[in-house]
């Protein structure tokens, strides 16, 4: 059987990060050569370029939901694209951004009618509400998923399903970083967690439980956050933590399991910060 068509989707968006760097990550994934790396490997590809664009900036008139209605805006475009792509059997491949940006994703797929079942691969669970969070909002993302009560309406309401996805649809992986509020809504709604401890403990028994869980549901999506990486070992992350994180060939094996599966239908990268990179050189900014 054919691969399904790629469509390639850049957000390229810091709207709902602490800091500028993010927007900047879709163009440098072409710049370092994806799309020719993907049709050397028989992809058939389609990039949009970029669908959105926001600089990260300070929002004073927000405090608690910094640059609310610019994360709305590229959520909103992301899940038109993510949903014609899906409606029409072809995968996403969505270029971020920060975290905020797998809203659109999610919102996406629920547009087009499909059962998702969601791989959070994250080091922080980004579980918290705007009253628990410190006003960015990528650290949000998964509450407004599961509509957690004291979310942001506009957020939690994108796409045609509100909670746009149920608990038994999440399963967190490599999490390590879950403040006492997001603990308790783990606890509470009995969401799946494969920690950190145990994914750099056994990396084959880890990605094989993900992939056994993510085989369950028609369309398997999968969020991808950097900082799960150990940044002195791969440091393209938004968040400098020293983290005994996953080596980036470990990452690979995990995403190779779970694209490899034939209900795999799309992955979010976000929290790409191409300033911490050390041979990237400086970019100018509009």
């Amino acid at each position: 059987m054919a691969a399904r068509l790629l469509n390639i989707i850049g957000a390229a968006s810091s709207a709902g990060a602490y800091s500028p760097g993010q927007e900047q990550a879709p163009a440098a994934f072409r710049r370092h050569g994806l799309a020719e790396a993907l049709v050397s490997r028989s992809r058939t590809i389609r990039d949009h370029g970029d669908v959105a664009s926001f600089r990260w900036r300070p929002d004073p008139s927000r405090p608690q939901a910094m640059n609310l209605e610019a994360v709305r805006h590229a959520c909103d475009l992301v899940a038109s694209n993510v949903a014609t792509a899906i409606a029409a059997q072809e995968d996403v491949l969505v270029l971020g951004g920060d975290c905020t940006v797998e809203l659109g994703t999610i919102a996406g797929a629920n547009a087009a009618g499909a059962r998702i079942g969601l791989v959070y691969i994250d080091f922080d669970a980004d579980l918290n509400t705007p009253d628990t969070s410190d006003g960015a909002l990528d650290w949000t993302g998964v509450a407004h998923l599961l509509n957690i009560s004291g979310c942001e309406p506009s957020l939690a309401s994108l796409g045609p399903t509100r909670p746009m996805l149920v608990p038994q649809q999440l399963l967190y992986f490599g999490v390590e970083n879950i403040t006492r509020p997001e603990a308790a809504a783990i606890r509470d709604n009995a969401i799946k967690v494969i920690s950190r401890e145990e994914v750099l403990s056994d990396i084959e028994a880890a990605a094989a439980r993900a992939a056994e869980w993510a085989a369950r549901f028609d369309c398997a999506l999968i969020h991808f956050d950097v900082d799960v990486l150990s940044f002195i070992d791969f440091p393209i992350a938004e968040n400098v933590r020293r983290c005994d994180g996953l080596k980036l060939e470990q990452a690979a094996f995990v995403l190779k399991q779970l694209t490899a599966l034939p209900q795999w239908r799309g992955l979010t990268i976000t929290e790409v910060n191409p300033a911490h990179a050390p041979d990237e050189p400086p970019r100018s900014h509009a």
